[in-house]
């Protein structure tokens, strides 16, 4: 695992000047006590350094730092990888595919690209948490609607539901956010078994489909949304929601409802790593280095 520890800018620069610079600094990453083979975890292994592989002795599988990770395959350099998760990691607004490739000099499809990697492998990072507690949930609408359409739940917007789970204190600790096709009672509970551990106390708006928790063993807190006579009822999700939309608007601008849950898993990272954002860059190193490739034609299909 990677060492979480603060990168400034000098440091970066120095550290990572070259690209066996990076290479080894992967390496690390991925094989801290040393190389395991990825298919027979066997530890023996050649270096074969004109091609920048390493060949396992026993089944003779060989393996780059970035096989079998986000990273593999794509033609692009390490150093802009790293370039890329440092930029990334130190603005908290997020960085778009256009600013990116200005500041990197690459095609504006390798940015976007490279940049929905990295969103891949923070949401799959994010997927080994659960939320639990006491969890504030509620749905909420990203997007414009059609022309004409409904307004409330029945809108054209895109549907997410949002998870927050609060500490002792009743502060933010993480939050979860799901694009969905609708907000029938099944969609609520799916969300809340996937993403809060059973038992938890649920606090949400009087909304029927919620009722749904208290079958599937929760204990659920249910009060008409009414910011004058309850303004502590879910304000710090609603907080939240304000907050993602202002980080997709800012910096996103257009977006359109195809890919809004890569940008969501990002806010959603970014957020529930707030304590550590001066460690980003590692971290999301990190992340890229467990997530597995995926294509251009899946993320565009």
């Amino acid at each position: 695992m990677a060492k979480q520890e603060s990168v400034g800018f000098m440091e970066f620069i120095m550290k990572y000047s070259t690209e066996e610079d990076c290479r080894e600094h992967l390496f690390e990453i991925r094989w801290p006590n040393g190389f395991i083979c990825p298919r027979c975890d066997h530890t023996g292994y050649y270096n074969l350094t004109t091609r920048d592989l390493f060949e396992c002795t026993s089944c003779h599988y060989q393996a780059s730092v970035t096989s079998g990770t986000i990273m593999e395959r794509t033609h692009i350099k390490l150093q802009t990888w790293f370039w890329a998760i440092y930029l990334i990691g130190r603005d908290k607004r997020g960085l778009s595919a256009t600013m990116l490739s200005k500041e990197l000099g690459i095609a504006y499809s390798s940015s976007w690209y490279l940049l929905h990697r990295i969103r891949k492998a923070m949401a799959d990072k994010d997927s080994g948490y659960s939320l639990g507690g006491i969890v504030e949930l509620d749905d909420a609408y990203f997007g414009a609607a059609d022309k004409g359409g409904k307004r409330g739940r029945g809108t054209s917007k895109a549907k997410v539901v949002i998870g927050l789970s609060l500490n002792d204190k009743g502060k933010p600790q993480y939050i979860k956010m799901q694009v969905v096709d609708n907000l029938k009672k099944e969609t609520i509970a799916s969300f809340a078994q996937n993403h809060v551990v059973g038992g938890s106390t649920i606090s949400s708006d009087a909304y029927r489909s919620y009722h749904k928790l208290i079958s599937e063993g929760y204990n659920l807190e249910a009060k008409v949304f009414n910011p004058n006579e309850n303004p502590e009822h879910l304000k710090w999700l609603h907080t939240m929601v304000a907050n993602a939309k202002a980080f997709i608007s800012g910096t996103f601008h257009g977006l359109d409802n195809k890919h809004l849950q890569r940008y969501l898993d990002e806010f959603c990272y970014r957020f529930n790593r707030r304590w550590f954002s001066n460690e980003l860059f590692n971290r999301i190193v990190n992340a890229c280095t467990t997530s597995s490739k995926f294509s251009y034609t899946e993320l565009t299909r």
